[in-house]
């Protein structure tokens, strides 16, 4: 059997340490609704990608504009708390990204069912 990485392992404790993060600490109205999607991390655990989308789903690209401006200005706040609570010896480069994976996801399941729907009515 195969070992987990340690990035992998430090990746998901990250990512549940910056959702709660995310929705308990902050105050900021622009990351309200923003949920933790991934986080990949470097070998080295010195950097962070860190994937988010909205709670609502498909949202317009100033909306998505807004939430990683949100998060990238708690950047500090956001590094500082989970360092501390992973016990990390250095606070790894937090960058932040959209998540679209989802929403096309939702978009591809609603077209399948209209397909559905349409072929079954021209059945009748």
């Amino acid at each position: 059997m195969g070992e987990v990485k340690r990035s992998a392992r430090v990746a998901e404790g990250l990512m549940q340490e910056l959702a709660v993060l995310v929705s308990q600490k902050l105050r900021d109205p622009r990351v309200q609704g923003a949920v933790i999607s991934r986080v990949d991390m470097s070998d080295d655990l010195r950097q962070a990608r860190v994937y988010v989308r909205a709670l609502e789903g498909a949202v317009d690209n100033a909306k998505k504009k807004e939430l990683i401006e949100g998060l990238e200005r708690a950047t500090g706040l956001l590094r500082r708390e989970a360092t501390r609570a992973l016990k990390l010896r250095v606070a790894p480069e937090l960058k932040f990204f959209y998540d679209d994976g989802q929403d096309k996801r939702s978009r591809i399941d609603n077209l399948l069912l209209e397909i559905e729907h349409e072929s079954k009515s021209k059945g009748k």
